[in-house]
């Protein structure tokens, strides 16, 4: 072993716990750096050099130490269970925000709610019944403005979710494709960067935070390649691959009223449909979708058309087989326009006592039975009243069990979360005892080079001195 090569591996020392107290440096100053990953310096032991030759040639020591690289304490496993639990909540928090908005907005079981107006509705008819005068009368018209404005106001209400939630979808859609792009452009850094031996960590933490905001908003899965690229997928199709986007765009009804389904297909091939299954635009498009594929706001404005119509067909189907107190035949108590949703084309037709068809034929101008009839709808176990109540009933438990799956996401993106912060996050009083352990071994490694530079003084200065 050469004379001078313990300075050299004095050298070495140094430049390695230089480098541990700069990475525990960063870790430190990113603390508090919203997805930011903690970093270690690695380290490999350097061979003494090779020796050839029939004999032994005495010690062979190691050259010191070398800095191979900075690992990045991440775990890949962790990061995509992370971004599974975020797809899988995005879409639940989705879908029972949009029905828990709608539930909020029936206002049931309260008095503000359909089902209580319906209520003072048919009370109305029975108190006509048992005092036909003009005041009673004017109390059953009044009650019928208020049930129909009512029913086209809470139509109305739910339509306006529906179209603000369509719009919103445009929006995120849009994001995605922004932040796709990002991600393809770090793609192409990263891979560049470790191709040229360089440490791409900080933009590895950066593209983490947006592969979970996508797979947050359309449940996309990710792969990490040997290039050190990510590679999202959405329906099993690339989002992203290597420094390359697809854009999606979004197609289908703009209204509750048309129909269709919304779709989402690949900007470059709009024929070919992409299932957002997971994630928030994947549970907004499902809270959108037709009643009958289990939409929870097209449900709501169907059981407000379904209860229009019932209305309508019950109380004419009996007003009409009674006289008025002047003897004339009894015509519709409702007008339901056919050109646009019932409960948007519901309206009173009569405006004064003299117009409602109160008796039954021949029964006499006091007679009140069709009245007394039509009050008894309320409880009707096919009436307008049940038709609702079963509805509101059945939402409910729907609602319900939307709100519960939701809980169930969240806190499984909670516990994944953790397990991964509690992976990669940075612990300061770890850091602590690292920088004190580093700038130990940094001042050994000085007092080694010391000590090897006054041997090589006494060497060189001092040798044959002896006597003079």
């Amino acid at each position: 072993m050469s004379s001078f090569a313990g300075l050299r591996l004095a050298e070495s020392a140094l430049s390695a716990a230089r480098a541990g107290m700069t990475v525990t440096g960063q870790n430190i100053a990113n603390q508090t750096t919203t997805g930011y990953t903690r970093q270690r310096v690695d380290q490999a032991p350097v061979s003494g050099p090779g020796q050839t030759g029939l004999w032994k040639s005495g010690l062979g020591i190691g050259g010191g130490v070398n800095v191979t690289g900075v690992a990045r304490l991440g775990d890949a496993v962790l990061d995509a269970r992370v971004r599974d639990a975020l797809s899988t909540s995005g879409f639940w928090s989705a879908r029972a925000d949009a029905a828990g908005r709608a539930e909020s907005m029936l206002a049931e079981p309260t008095t503000a709610g359909l089902a209580a107006n319906m209520n003072r509705f048919w009370a109305g008819w029975s108190d006509l019944a048992n005092t036909p005068e003009p005041a009673a009368a004017q109390v059953v018209l009044t009650n019928a403005q208020v049930l129909v404005g009512q029913i086209a106001a809470g139509y109305e209400a739910v339509a306006g979710q529906w179209t603000d939630l369509r719009g919103q979808i445009d929006r995120d859609i849009a994001d995605v494709n922004a932040i796709a792009g990002q991600v393809a452009t770090l793609n192409g850094q990263i891979r560049e960067a470790l191709q040229s031996g360089r440490n791409a960590n900080e933009l590895i933490d950066q593209r983490n935070g947006l592969a979970q905001q996508l797979s947050t908003a359309v449940g996309a899965k990710g792969v990490v390649e040997s290039d050190g690229t990510l590679t999202l997928r959405v329906d099993g199709n690339a989002l992203v691959a290597g420094d390359m986007s697809r854009d999606l765009v979004v197609s289908g009804p703009r209204e509750i009223a048309d129909t269709g389904r919304i779709g989402v297909a690949w900007a470059d091939r709009p024929e070919l449909a992409v299932a957002i299954g997971g994630g928030v635009i994947g549970g907004t498009i499902s809270a959108l979708a037709p009643a009958a594929d289990g939409g929870s706001l097209a449900s709501v404005a169907a059981a407000y058309n379904e209860t229009a119509s019932a209305l309508a067909a019950a109380v004419n189907d009996l007003h009409r087989t009674g006289v008025t107190s002047a003897g004339t035949p009894g015509g519709d108590f409702f007008a339901l326009d056919a050109s646009g949703p019932a409960a948007l084309g519901l309206r009173v037709i009569p405006t004064g006592l003299e117009q409602l068809a109160l008796a039954a034929p021949g029964s006499g101008s006091k007679d009140t039975t069709i009245a007394d009839r039509i009050g008894s709808l309320g409880t009707a176990s096919t009436g307008p009243s049940k038709t609702w109540s079963s509805f509101v009933t059945g939402f409910a438990v729907t609602v319900a069990g939307d709100l519960q799956r939701a809980d169930i996401a969240d806190m499984g993106a909670v516990a994944a979360v953790t397990a991964q912060q509690s992976n990669s996050s940075v612990d300061g009083d770890e850091e602590t005892i690292n920088l004190l352990t580093y700038q130990t071994a940094y001042q050994a490694a000085a007092r080694v080079l010391t000590a090897m530079d006054e041997a090589l003084d006494l060497l060189i200065n001092r040798t044959g001195l002896v006597g003079r």
